[in-house]
């Protein structure tokens, strides 16, 4: 039962991946598989065979979510809009009182308070992400992308940058995909390639591998390297750690409205669209928080 569950959690991750302005690490922490997912991703050569074994249905669960979501992700996003992003807006919102919880362990744990330098880590990236967002001046260029050697060098770089915020609770990687420019052309080439697939159009699929292939590899690296980080900050620095990570889930709301156009949008709402909106919100709040305690 423990495993569908990390599958049905790790399909969430990977929705939230591919969403502008939504965090899959939010969405891992919402549902209470963060730390696991860190300390696996972290000791995954010092105890490969249990690292693996919680990394796979999570991971499976990641893919199914990728692939099953990219080809409704335009839709959703440009024609229910408000009630996709307020679904994440609650699942996001769900997750807070376990992490309320966490920040408070860790304050008996070291015996202190949050402090002057707890504020500081909440206000600084609470701001960072605000001003990430900011950056998108929508000029996202890359419609396709080629099998070019300099395009792949890039991508495995691109990859690298974009796992890392991945990771990062409350910072959206495919945001970051936007910013730089890559995000529509990943896209497409996902969903390119699943159409090559059906129909078995090998030389589509050889293309489209070797542009995915490298931006692949560089997630994976960057995965690794991150967690790394965030493990070291979580031993030494605990309280500031979740303090920042406060900040950037709380900034999160605001992240989404604003790249999904809402802000906007928002005058043109009429009462039952709102409400059920709400309604939405508060359905996935619920289910984040006890699939959380899972």
């Amino acid at each position: 039962m423990n495993r569908i569950m990390d599958i049905v959690k790790g399909m969430v991750i990977g929705i939230a991946n591919i969403i502008p302005g939504v965090s899959g690490g939010t969405m891992a922490l919402s549902m209470g598989i963060y730390d696991k997912l860190i300390g696996a991703v972290s000791n995954l050569f010092k105890d490969w065979k249990k690292s693996i074994a919680t990394l796979f249905p999570i991971l499976l669960g990641c893919g199914i979510g990728i692939i099953g979501f990219s080809y409704l992700i335009e839709y959703l996003l440009s024609e229910q809009t408000f009630a996709t992003c307020m679904a994440f807006i609650g699942l996001i919102l769900g997750g807070l009182p376990m992490l309320i919880r966490k920040l408070k362990e860790e304050q008996r744990k070291q015996g202190r308070s949050i402090g002057i330098s707890g504020i500081l880590s909440f206000v600084i990236l609470f701001a960072l992400s605000i001003g990430m967002c900011l950056m998108d001046s929508g000029n996202d260029v890359m419609k396709t992308l080629t099998a070019a050697p300099g395009t792949m060098i890039a991508l495995f770089f691109i990859g690298i940058i974009a796992s890392a915020t991945m990771v990062v609770p409350g910072v959206s990687g495919s945001m970051v995909l936007m910013i730089l420019g890559y995000y529509y052309g990943i896209l497409d080439s996902i969903t390119s390639f699943l159409d090559a697939l059906k129909t078995f159009q090998v030389p589509v699929l050889v293309d489209r591998a070797l542009v995915l292939a490298p931006f692949g590899v560089g997630i994976l690296l960057g995965i690794f390297l991150i967690a790394k980080l965030i493990t070291f900050l979580f031993e030494k620095y605990g309280v500031q750690t979740y303090c920042a990570i406060l900040g950037l889930i709380l900034s999160s709301p605001i992240a989404i409205f604003y790249n999904t156009g809402l802000f906007e949008q928002l005058g043109q709402l009429n009462l039952l669209l709102i409400l059920s909106g709400l309604l939405i919100a508060v359905v996935c709040g619920v289910a984040a928080y006890f699939l959380g305690d899972q």
